[in-house]
C-alpha cells in the first residue's frame, strides 16, 4: 500500500514577493544578492565569445581567437598571452606527389594562360615575348572562349515605341513560367474546312546523303493573310471570344524560348480580342539559330541575320511545294484567299477554322477561333488519310567549306538533330505548335544545305539529304515542350487582355530580354505608314 504523507512532511510553497512599478516596467531597485556585482551594458547586436576554436592556422588562432568585444568596452575580451611558436606538426614534411599528380597541377597551372612564343627583333637583336596568334580574329576567338557572343550581337526592335504609346501591361517570362492550363481535346470542333491538299511523295524518305536531290524553286502563290483581314474569321465572329491564326498563337504560347523581338497587333471590341500582324512586319519569315550560344553575324555578309531569315522562308517553302504529288484532296469550300486574276498556282495548303475552348479554374470560360493549316496529305498502310505539316532544316554554317550533314546525317541522325534543338528550339517550338493546333497527325522535317558553301540567299542552289517523321505530341516532349504550360501562357495574356478597355493595343517583346509589354495606340497607328507608302506608289506611277 502506498504510504501516507503527513502534513509535516509536504513540501512548503513560497509565494514569491511580486514588486510592482507604477512608472513603467522592469525592476525598481536592485537585489542584496547582486547590489555589488559588476555590471558591463551590451546591445543585442554583440556576438557571445567562444571558448575554444580550432579553425584557421596559428597566426589566425593566436591573433583572432576569443577577441570578441561586448559594447564599447573591452571588460570581458580575452586575450591568449602564451607562446605558441613550439607547437609543431608530428611531421611537418611535404607529402611526396605522384608523377600524373604534378603533371595535373602542372597543367592546371598553364592551362589558363595565353600561349606566346619568343621571337627576334631584327633591328635590336634582342629576344622578345610576344602572342602566339597574332591574327586579331584568333586572338579574339582565344579572348572569348567558352563565351557566347550574344551581347556582342546588335539585335534590331522589330517595331519603334512611340512616345504616345501607353504601357498598359508588363509580363515577365519569369511569371508565366509554371503555369498549366489543361485543355479538353475532344471539345475542339472544326468549323470549316477549305482548301486543296496534295500527297506527299513518299519516295523522299529514301533519300540520303550519297543520293540527294537539289532543291527545285516553285512559282507557287503563299498567303500570309492576319486575322482581321480572313474574310471567314469574320464570319465566325459571333462563334467566339478570342480570333487569332496558328502562326500568332504559336508565337504566344513559346514566347519563354524567343530571343529576337516580335511584336502582335491586339483589338478590344466589346467582349471580343483579335489578335493581329502588322503587314509590314518580318513576323512570317524564320528564325535562324535563335536559341544558339553563337549567333548570326549583325548588319551585311553573307551570314547576316535578315539574309539567312531569308534564306531559311525561302527553302522553307520550295521544299514543302517540291515533296508533293499531283493528287489533290479538295475540300468543300475553296481557298477564301486565291484571286481569280492570279497568274500563278497557289501552294497545296488546307485551311482549318477550330473552335477551342479555353476553360481555367476560377475563370470565366472563353472560346477561341483559329485559322490552322496544313501542308500535305498522305495515306497511312491500311489506306487511312493523314494531314502531314511539312517543315525544312537548313545548314548554313559549312565549316572549312565542308557540310557536316553530308559526312554524319545517315550514321548520326540524333546527333544533328540534336543540335538543331538546341540552336533553334523556337522555331521547333513554334512548328509544333502550329501542328497541334492544326490536329495534324504527322510532322515531316526536311534536311536541305548549301550546294555551295560562300554563297547564301535564293541565288544559289541547295540540296536535299534527307527526311524524318514525326507524331507533333510525340516531338513536343522530345523538346521539353509541355503543352500544357503552353495553354496556360495564353490563358493569362488573354486574360490580361481581357481587362484592357476597348482600343488598340501591342504585345511587344524586346530583343533579347525575358519580358511582354502591352502597350495602348491609337486607333491609326500602322495605318499611317500605310497610307504613306501608298500615296508614294500613286506618286511613282504617275511620274
Amino acid at each position: 500500500m502506498p504510504s501516507v504523507i503527513s502534513d509535516e512532511e509536504k513540501p512548503e510553497f513560497v509565494t514569491p514577493g511580486v514588486v510592482n512599478n507604477p512608472e513603467g516596467w522592469g525592476p525598481i531597485s536592485i537585489p542584496e544578492q547582486f547590489r555589488d556585482i559588476p555590471y558591463q551594458p551590451f546591445s543585442k547586436s554583440d556576438n557571445l565569445g567562444q571558448i575554444t576554436d580550432w579553425t584557421g592556422n596559428l597566426l589566425e588562432r593566436r591573433y583572432k581567437n576569443y577577441n570578441q568585444q561586448f559594447g564599447t568596452g573591452q571588460h570581458y575580451s580575452y586575450f591568449h598571452e602564451e607562446d605558441e611558436s613550439s607547437f609543431q606538426l608530428v611531421d611537418s614534411s611535404k607529402p611526396q606527389r605522384s608523377l600524373y599528380q604534378r603533371s595535373r597541377a602542372r597543367y592546371q597551372r598553364t592551362r589558363h594562360q595565353r600561349p606566346t612564343q619568343r621571337v627576334q627583333d631584327p633591328k635590336t637583336g634582342r629576344m622578345t615575348v610576344i602572342p602566339k596568334y597574332n591574327n586579331p580574329m584568333r586572338r579574339n576567338n582565344w579572348n572569348n572562349r567558352g563565351h557566347d557572343n550574344k551581347s556582342q550581337v546588335k539585335l534590331k526592335s522589330s517595331v519603334e515605341v512611340r512616345k504616345d504609346w501607353e504601357l498598359q501591361v508588363e509580363i515577365e517570362f519569369s511569371q508565366i513560367a509554371k503555369k498549366y492550363l489543361s485543355y479538353p481535346e475532344a471539345d475542339i470542333v472544326n468549323l470549316v474546312e477549305c482548301g486543296t491538299l496534295e500527297h506527299y511523295d513518299k519516295r523522299y524518305d529514301r533519300i540520303t546523303t550519297k543520293a540527294e536531290r537539289p532543291l527545285a524553286m516553285t512559282n507557287r502563290l503563299f498567303h500570309y493573310v492576319s486575322t482581321t483581314d480572313d474574310p471567314i474569321i469574320r464570319e465566325l465572329a459571333k462563334e467566339g471570344h478570342v480570333f487569332a491564326t496558328d502562326s500568332i498563337l504559336a508565337t504566344i504560347m513559346t514566347c519563354p524560348r524567343s530571343y529576337y523581338s516580335w511584336d502582335i497587333i491586339i483589338q478590344r471590341v466589346g467582349s471580343r480580342l483579335f489578335f493581329d500582324k502588322r503587314d509590314d512586319s518580318d513576323f512570317d519569315l524564320l528564325t535562324v539559330n535563335e536559341t544558339a550560344n553563337d549567333l548570326p553575324g549583325g548588319e551585311g555578309g553573307s551570314n547576316s541575320l535578315q539574309k539567312l531569315s531569308l534564306e531559311a522562308t525561302y527553302i522553307n517553302q520550295n521544299f514543302s511545294q517540291q515533296c508533293l504529288k499531283r493528287e489533290q484532296k479538295t475540300f468543300k469550300r475553296p481557298n477564301p484567299f486565291v484571286n481569280e486574276d492570279d497568274d500563278n498556282e497557289p501552294s497545296s495548303v488546307a485551311y482549318r477554322y477550330r473552335k477551342i475552348p479555353l476553360l481555367g479554374p476560377g475563370a470565366e470560360p472563353l472560346t477561341l477561333i483559329c485559322r490552322t493549316e496544313v501542308d500535305a496529305v498522305t495515306t497511312s498502310a491500311n489506306g487511312e488519310e493523314k494531314f502531314m505539316n511539312i517543315k525544312a532544316l537548313n545548314e548554313w554554317d559549312l565549316k572549312g567549306g565542308a557540310s557536316e550533314w553530308r559526312q554524319k546525317l545517315d550514321t548520326q541522325r540524333g546527333d544533328i538533330l540534336t543540335t538543331e534543338m538546341k540552336n533553334n528550339k523556337c522555331k521547333l517550338a513554334k512548328w509544333t505548335v502550329s501542328s497541334i493546333l492544326a490536329g495534324s497527325d504527322l510532322l515531316k522535317f526536311g534536311y536541305v544545305t548549301r550546294s555551295m558553301p560562300r554563297s547564301s540567299g535564293e541565288s544559289i542552289g541547295h540540296s536535299i539529304l534527307g527526311t524524318q517523321e514525326f507524331i507533333p505530341k510525340q516531338f513536343a516532349g522530345q523538346i521539353s515542350l509541355d503543352m500544357n504550360n503552353a495553354w496556360g501562357i495564353l490563358r493569362v495574356i488573354v486574360d490580361r487582355c481581357m481587362q484592357l478597355k476597348d482600343g488598340k493595343y501591342v504585345l511587344y517583346k524586346e530583343p533579347g530580354k525575358g519580358i511582354l509589354r502591352i502597350y495602348k495606340v491609337p486607333l491609326n497607328t500602322f495605318e499611317e505608314d500605310n497610307d504613306d507608302s501608298d500615296d508614294e506608289d500613286e506618286e511613282e506611277e504617275e511620274k
